[in-house]
């Protein structure tokens, strides 16, 4: 239909205007999703030099278009809040209901429809839920094959939806007009021997053949090689341009059946079937999950009930099932007929009763357990016999080749290509962030094997015991037998051996899973080992790998890791080895829970995820990475920007992760699949400093400030390609941002001494404080680091120079002020979310906890050996995460931790060893001399703080007496303390 003539007047007499105002990136998104704009007509539209350029192409274009692509364009601007412009266009709308223009908006008309049908597309299935994201890349890759012959593989594991995406793609108007004119074929394929094949082929060549006159008909094709002549001849020559479906393809004998140079879309469990064809190829991989959303509205659909009317079972089912659209779909239509059985079916997956959830539908396989075998009876038989040794590892464990190794005695390439085919027939997932790379199962696989091997647990655990015997003569990786679980995970011997195989985070997660088993034989033991590793983690990653003994000899004398040790240590010293043992630990208190060493290089960013199970780092590595906060196993890596990464960030539902960096860029990350989604660049013209997301999803944004010194903070919508607003208002580098807790807000801290509050909806300046006024006149600047709010958005803390200051928001008037040592500068603060605690962190290796209330301090976190960069509370206030230039990342349990009469020393040290005597002369943290008995710990003297800095002492036997030198030149002798002589 063209356009009508009043529709186009419209756009002609008010085209200046919209040429003036309208930003066409944003409202192309839009026409495109309505199918009235084709992906390489907006290509051509961005080929024009300025914005307004842009906009007059696409004036231009919509006037060539008909009355669907004037109201696709007017619903966008009014999407777009150009509401002003709306109203001009609004008069002269095309007599089209919105209602059809919404049964069209995903380009399935009738046309397509139909063209659909006669190629033997199936239908949408009876439930269906979109899974755009997915949708549009296939939709990419096929016009990629517009142009020239090739091959789009769309693989995952089984029930992960292949089929209905590959339909779906192509469900589109767009795609058909533009690539496919020719038309779409459909063939189901299967598991097929020979005759079954030419069978499927000579149907293709009826139905093919059937669309034409008479004239062209021709005999049946009687072998395989015929058959794909008379295809060949027939995509060539009288459907040029059209697009071929393969369903469920399992062997390379199908592939190269249809290898006739035209354009194939397959679905398939082997991600590598059509390495065995010529041409282009390009894939497309189908993550083996739906998210909580869509697995919950499945549900709703198939028992017709809204989406918050549906029982706690019906996510705990998601959950069980991790969201696979097979599991989901299967309980639906059983639910449909007996809608009270949410919890008899919820026990029936958790109790790995795979065979009664089965239903009658297009699906091939009645029942999950038959879908999951099937991938397993294609492998050789030998293959077979190693897939099942799997059943042995642990939900959610990733394992390198080299323990698989140990376990097949095989060499480690031999065990990586036979793993390579379990990937690629999607019977195993690979970690390929991870150096060696990682292997592990999706837990539906694995209670599957654990199902079908149940009376063979016990011998396939034998012969894990066995192996390992064998090659360390002790320990396995993971195993169910009790007694055996004891005498292994209470073995220093089993811990250096599995840590240098593993990791430190593997061993840490097995005490995490099975402490309530190792807590009945003994409870303290299982304490002892775990908070060894916990704390020496960061140390067992090294290479070459540490002396246990060495590191286990500086746990407290009551550990049994530090008996074990010890008794190993003087066995060893009985063969001329060297062993050190810690005389006055007992003075020194490890208030960590976990010590992470993520990275090579200052850390200056870390956090939790919302839900807690994660941290983030990044730094100097110009890496971002993402660990267990449980066990510090590292989950993600990426390799994130070109230069040091400043700061990382999780969006409120823990899906995406924002970046920034020196290199001016912010990036936005899918965390599940370390993917990178968006990138904001040549806004910022200097270095950001912070990126944060708003607290709620509600409207998601992302603030971002840097050393610009101007246009130096914005608020990002991640659906555009440019900042969607800048707030003015500061002249010198803003160092960071912060959401108020109700995201109405924005705190922004400067280099220019005030922290400014400017509101979300207009990013406009509501008011300033002016932190500067607040210390007394001096030539120093006051540098601004930080600024956060407290949980009831009432008050907000700042941190310059060496103070944490309390203003009241409203008010601008400051409440309280928290001082630390003047030599000694506060790096960050952060205000607990479900307290009055404040954390704050110095320069001078501290992290320290204050109540609010009663301006106290409540806590000292000592252990850091560098600058702490950056602290955080996790969301329920139970736990801190500190960050350091010392390269490490500490994790604390808030209720744990307390005041410490322990002072840090300095590392610029004397000593004097006299008989039994040992004494100690250092710095302290607060830049004052101590004098220390070196067994007991005891203060023999100490000074009063010195005016400049302390950079090195020695003591004297006689006269008792310490000199220091100091950072301004001056040497100062100090009489200090008697001792005996002999």
């Amino acid at each position: 239909m063209a356009l009508e003539e009043g529709a186009r007047s419209s756009l002609l007499r008010f085209r200046h205007k919209l040429e003036q105002d309208i930003k066409p990136s944003y409202l192309m998104d839009h026409l495109i999703s309505d199918g009235v704009l084709t992906v390489d007509e907006e290509e051509r539209i961005k080929t024009q030099p300025t914005r307004k350029d842009q906009a007059a192409a696409l004036l231009e274009l919509l006037l060539r278009k008909d009355n669907r692509a004037y109201i696709s364009f007017y619903n966008a601007l009014i999407t777009e809040a150009y509401e002003d412009l709306a109203n001009l266009l609004h008069g002269d709308l095309p007599q089209i209901s919105l209602s059809a223009l919404k049964g069209s908006s995903d380009g399935c008309t009738p046309t397509v429809q139909a063209v659909l049908s006669q190629g033997g597309v199936p239908q949408r299935p009876v439930v269906f839920v979109s899974r755009l994201e997915l949708v549009n890349r296939v939709r990419e890759k096929l016009f990629l094959v517009e142009k020239a012959p090739g091959w789009v593989t769309v693989f995952g594991m089984a029930g992960s939806g292949k089929s209905v995406l590959a339909a779906e793609a192509v469900r589109h108007q767009g795609i058909i007009e533009e690539c496919f004119p020719g038309g779409v074929h459909w063939l189901s394929i299967g598991q097929l021997d020979k005759p079954d094949l030419l069978a499927k082929m000579q149907s293709l060549c009826f139905r093919l053949e059937q669309s034409m006159d008479s004239q062209s008909l021709h005999r049946t094709p009687n072998s395989l090689d015929e058959a794909k002549e008379r295809l060949r001849f027939l995509m060539l020559r009288r459907y040029p341009r059209s697009l071929l479906i393969l369903d469920d393809v399992w062997d390379t004998t199908v592939l190269k059946a249809f290898d006739i140079h035209s354009r194939v879309l397959l679905t398939t469990r082997n991600r590598a079937l059509a390495d065995s064809v010529s041409g282009a190829k390009y894939q497309v991989e189908v993550e083996s999950g739906l998210d909580e959303n869509k697995g919950m509205e499945i549900l709703a659909l198939y028992t017709k009930t809204e989406v918050c009317a549906l029982p706690e079972d019906a996510r705990n089912i998601v959950r069980e099932c991790k969201g696979s659209p097979l599991v989901v779909s299967l309980i639906g239509a059983l639910l449909k007929e007996k809608p009270n059985r949410w919890h008899y079916y919820l026990r029936q997956l958790q109790q790995k009763q795979f065979k009664r959830i089965r239903k009658s539908s297009s699906y091939d396989y009645d029942a999950l357990d038959q879908a999951m075998s099937a991938s397993i009876e294609v492998l050789p038989d030998e293959h077979r016999e190693f897939y099942k040794d799997l059943t042995v590892l642990e939900n959610d464990i990733k394992v390198p080749a080299k323990v698989l190794a140990v376990l097949w005695d095989l060499e480690p390439e031999e065990v990586e290509d036979i793993l390579e085919e379990f990937v690629n027939k999607s019977l195993l997932f690979v970690d390929n962030h991870n150096k060696p790379y990682l292997y592990y199962l999706h837990d539906l696989q694995l209670d599957f094997l654990v199902e079908q091997n149940r009376t063979q647990l016990e011998s396939l655990h034998n012969k894990v015991v066995h192996q390992y015997q064998q090659h360390y003569r002790d320990g396995p990786p993971h195993l169910r037998r009790c007694g055996e679980l004891y005498s292994l995970m209470f073995s220093l011997d089993w811990v250096s051996i599995k840590a240098r195989i593993m990791g430190p985070a593997h061993l840490i997660n097995d005490y995490v899973e099975y402490g309530p088993v190792l807590d009945k034989e003994n409870s303290d033991v299982r304490s002892h080992f775990q908070e060894f590793l916990s704390l020496n983690g960061h140390h067992l990653e090294q290479r070459p790998f540490p002396d246990v003994v060495q590191l286990a000899l500086s746990q407290p004398h009551s550990s049994e890791v530090y008996r074990q040790a010890l008794l190993q240590a003087q066995g060893g010293a009985r063969t001329g080895r060297l062993y050190f043992d810690w005389l006055n630990k007992s003075s020194v208190e490890n208030l960590s829970r976990l010590v992470l060493h993520p990275q090579q290089g200052s850390i200056y960013s870390t956090c939790f995820s919302h839900d807690g199970t994660r941290i983030a780092s990044c730094g100097a590595s110009k890496t971002l990475k993402v660990f267990r906060s449980t066990s510090g196993e590292k989950l993600t890596e990426i390799q994130a920007h070109d230069d040091e990464v400043l700061c990382c960030a999780f969006s409120p539902d823990d899906r995406l992760l924002a970046t920034c960096s020196s290199d001016r860029k912010v990036k936005v990350w899918n965390v599940e699949r370390a993917m990178l989604l968006r990138v904001f660049e040549e806004e910022h013209s200097e270095q950001v400093n912070h990126c944060q997301f708003t607290n709620t999803t509600k409207r998601l944004l992302l603030a971002t400030c840097s050393n610009d010194k101007f246009l130096n903070v914005k608020l990002w919508n991640l659906n555009k390609p440019s900042s969607q607003n800048t707030m003015f208002g500061h002249f010198e580098p803003v160092n960071h941002c912060c959401f108020s807790p109700d995201d109405a807000y924005v705190s922004t801290s400067s280099n220019d001494g005030t922290v400014k509050l400017f509101k979300v909806s207009s990013a406009n300046e509501w008011k300033t404080i002016k932190v500067s006024d607040m210390f007394e006149e001096s030539d120093e600047e006051v540098f601004v680091k930080c600024s956060t709010w407290t949980a009831d958005g009432k008050r907000i803390i700042c941190a310059a120079r060496n103070a944490a200051l309390v203003f009241d928001v409203e008010t601008s008037d400051m409440l309280l002020e928290i001082k630390t040592n003047r030599l000694s500068t506060v790096q960050f603060c952060h205000a607990c979310p479900t307290s009055n605690l404040l954390a704050i962190a110095f320069s001078n290796y501290a992290v320290e906890l204050w109540d609010l209330e009663s301006n106290n301090k409540v806590a000292d976190c000592s252990g850091h050996l560098s600058w702490v960069q950056r602290v955080e509370f996790s969301p329920d206030g139970s736990q801190l995460l500190s960050c350091s230039d010392d390269q490490t990342v500490r994790l604390w349990e808030t209720k744990k931790v307390h005041t410490s009469s322990a002072v840090c020393l300095k590392r610029d040290s004397d000593v004097l060893f006299n008989d039994e005597e040992i004494i100690v002369s250092a710095a302290d943290n607060c830049n004052r001399l101590q004098v220390r008995d070196g067994r007991t710990g005891s203060v023999l003297f100490q000074s009063e703080e010195m005016s400049s800095r302390i950079r090195c002492t020695c003591m004297c036997r006689q006269p008792s007496a310490v000199a220091l030198g100091q950072q301004d030149g001056t040497v100062q002798v100090e009489h200090t303390y008697t001792y005996s002589t002999s």
